[in-house]
């Protein structure tokens, strides 16, 4: 018998194995991660839903299924949780905000959650969000400030950082988020897991995302193993999102263990633009240095663009006012002021101002995919700091007024729609995770994972080790 310590650790691909051999079963591993959101969920505030009840409903079938030895996909009866953002039959979908209604019926499910349900996976609740998912840091009117695990005075980033925390502290072992501008890779930075943002169009959207076309659908968990099977599970074509790339029946855990010698990897420790600190950049120095040890050729070159801070303010304060557009007086004042404040500003763009912003976005994503004829992969640091005080947009005595300002490493790659993955490399001088970005051409989500791969089996990810309480925050 396991302990629910150490159920929670086992990564999915770990719980199959042992589904299959009947040596655990779906609902040991569903109570043991309902266990875990009821001991440290206080602490930190991953999840605006829990449904224990449907979850060992589900989790019963699993176990039948498995005992029968018919399990009906490749992830039945794995723990998962969905972002709030995404529609879920049966669940509200309040995306953080006040302004929507609790009681709304939802009668169905976007694409991601519908391909979850139909391969097994066991949902048991919904993860936190900034509201309507317009930040890189959790907290919302809503539910509140959500906190990182390795110190909960801390952020964990956002906006996919309920999701970020509950694959870190075993809250489930697969997590679906979402990235408009690092939203998936910027928690899993700031909380030491692996975050991947496929590449657009590889995981259908609907609804679509008010944001627009810089937003992904992607896969969290504690090991890239994990989220290649849940790529497998949660690509293909869906009618609903006319963006939909075709499916190709890829398997992204095929070639996983290929490594990576003889790739071609550019490495840039700022784009040419960026500050880091310090502790962010040594950490990701020693990284590269193990993709040379493992044979890739590694050259340090930038990719020669300039900062497109102000390409992505374009589109993202724009998607803001067009989200906000119908929105009351009344309804305004209940809602986050940063959002609000980024609508009035998308307010006063003009057309042709936009537009050369969407001019300016497809001259970089050509840039890119030029780039990219002689560099198979592009290396970064996955963010310039690590986290900083929770309930707060921006650091503590920065001069920065928004978001955006510190993750010059990850808006450049929604515009682009490159697929893009976090994984952890190390630790700063404070013991918090630092994140290494691993950045693809088009379509080569599996090259991107293969890669994520060769250095975690060579630097293995670790957890943080000592266990939360609600009287730490």
């Amino acid at each position: 018998m396991m302990s629910t310590s150490e159920i929670t650790k086992l990564a999915a691909t770990e719980l199959l194995s042992l589904f299959a051999n009947k040596s655990l079963s779906p609902v040991e591993a569903t109570k043991s991660a309902l266990d875990q959101i009821a001991k440290y969920d206080g602490a930190v505030n991953a999840f605006c839903l829990v449904d224990e009840e449907r979850a060992l409903v589900s989790a019963k079938r699993s176990e039948a299924r498995w005992q029968r030895g018919e399990p009906c996909g490749q992830v039945d009866g794995v723990p998962t949780t969905i972002k709030d953002l995404l529609v879920t039959k049966g669940w509200p979908t309040l995306r953080g905000s006040k302004t929507m209604d609790p009681n709304m019926p939802c009668d169905e499910d976007a694409p991601a959650v519908a391909r979850l349900k139909e391969h097994g996976a066991v949902l048991i609740g919904k993860t936190t969000t900034p509201e309507f998912g317009w930040k890189g840091v959790t907290d919302n009117p809503l539910t509140g400030i959500t906190r990182n695990p390795w110190n909960t005075g801390l952020t964990p980033g956002g906006s996919s950082g309920g999701a970020a925390v509950a694959a870190s502290l075993g809250m489930g072992a697969l997590h679906i988020g979402t990235d408009g501008g690092g939203s998936i890779r910027m928690p899993a930075a700031f909380t030491g897991i692996f975050g991947h943002k496929p590449s657009f169009g590889r995981v259908p959207a609907y609804p679509a995302s008010p944001f627009g076309t810089v937003a992904h659908v992607g896969p969290m968990s504690r090991t890239v193993a994990d989220s290649a099977l849940m790529l497998n599970v949660i690509a293909g074509y869906d009618a609903r999102d006319w963006f939909a790339l075709p499916d190709q029946g890829l398997d992204f855990t095929a070639n996983l263990n290929d490594g990576v010698k003889g790739l071609r990897m550019a490495y840039s420790a700022d784009l040419g633009y960026a500050h880091v600190n310090d502790d962010v950049a040594a950490c990701v120095e020693k990284a590269v240095q193990v993709f040379r040890e493992l044979g890739a050729v590694v050259e340090e070159i930038n990719p020669g663009f300039d900062d497109p801070y102000d390409i992505f303010a374009a589109h993202w304060y724009a998607g803001a006012a067009n989200l906000l557009r119908d929105f009351s007086s009344e309804k305004r004042a209940m809602m986050d002021a940063g959002l609000v404040a980024i609508a009035e500003q998308g307010q006063k763009i003009q057309l042709l101002d936009y537009m050369a912003a969407v001019n300016s976005r497809a001259a970089l994503g050509q840039h890119m995919k030029i780039f990219h004829q002689k560099w198979d992969l592009l290396i970064t640091p996955s963010l310039s700091l690590t986290a900083f005080d929770a309930g707060r947009e921006v650091p503590d005595g920065s001069d920065q007024n928004r978001w955006m300002e510190w993750t010059p490493f990850s808006i450049p790659f929604n515009l682009t729609q490159q697929p893009a993955c976090s994984l952890p490399c190390g630790f700063n001088d404070d013991g918090l995770p630092v994140g290494l970005q691993i950045v693809g051409p088009m379509h080569s989500d599996a090259l991107v994972l293969q890669a994520a791969a060769a250095f975690e089996q060579a630097y293995p990810f670790r957890m943080p080790e000592q266990p939360l309480s609600g009287n730490e925050m």
